[in-house]
């Protein structure tokens, strides 16, 4: 539990950084996260990889890599299967961002300062307590995924080894609409696609650019809803259409 606890921990911290940029400067989350994890990269590169001084790497290795995390440590498999108790707390995460963002006030601020932050504003609401605590609650559920990955399935840490996985994760929340309990589906499918590309090479004789090409459809067809629109002439909502339940003192 520590272990998982320290890596929540450090997510939150490094997932905080973006949220506070963004609130003080304005500057584009989705941007500086990318830019973030290549610094992260980088960083867990030499501190892996650094012979002096000497940090983490296991002089006794073959290949650079931590040494392995200490049995107390590693998470529990599940019936003797590849899968770890990492797969239930991912579910139980699930249910408790539902449950934060839906059930308590703190999640409401969120979801509204989302949405508008300007309507936040005049609400009363801090924009900018509100994108800080929902970067670093997101990093921190970064930090507890990427604990799962090494507390449970590799049992310590390679260079590079998370390299491209934040892309997948993006692709993932557009696929889902960003609902948490879409998340789960959206995952499974991706994943699937993730890792049958190489058996399908093998036994069906088929290029594994034909996954990344559905891949690219899928997102495609997900975030470009004009373009679905366009084509199938889906007539946009018209300001005379649109129900306006309450207005504000200067209109």
């Amino acid at each position: 539990p520590l272990a998982a606890l320290a890596g929540i921990l450090g997510g939150m911290i490094w997932g905080g950084i973006p949220g506070l940029l963004k609130a003080r400067t304005g500057a584009h989350e989705v941007i500086n996260t990318i830019m973030m994890n290549a610094i992260a990269i980088r960083l867990t590169d030499w501190l892996i990889k650094s012979r002096e001084p000497l940090i983490l790497l296991d002089t006794t290795a073959s290949v650079p890599r931590t040494p392995f995390v200490v049995p107390g440590a590693m998470y529990p498999q599940l019936g003797g299967t590849p899968l770890h108790i990492g797969l239930l707390i991912a579910l139980g995460a699930t249910a408790l961002v539902w449950w934060f963002l839906y059930r308590t006030t703190l999640g409401f601020e969120i979801r509204t300062v989302g949405a508008n932050p300007h309507a936040a504003k005049y609400a009363g609401m801090s924009v900018s307590r509100n994108f800080v605590l929902a970067m670093a609650l997101s990093g921190g559920l970064a930090g507890l995924a990427g604990a799962g990955e090494v507390l449970g399935v590799q049992h310590n840490l390679s260079p590079g080894f998370f390299a491209g996985v934040g892309f997948d994760s993006i692709a993932i929340a557009l696929l889902a609409r960003t609902d948490p309990f879409a998340i789960i589906p959206a995952a499974l499918l991706w994943g699937g696609l993730l890792n049958g590309a190489g058996l399908m090479q093998i036994r069906a004789d088929l290029s594994i650019d034909l996954v990344k090409i559905i891949q690219g459809l899928i997102v495609m067809f997900v975030a470009a809803d004009q373009i679905v629109r366009y084509l199938w002439r889906v007539r946009a909502a018209r300001k005379e259409d649109e129900v306006v339940i309450a207005r504000g003192w200067s209109q």
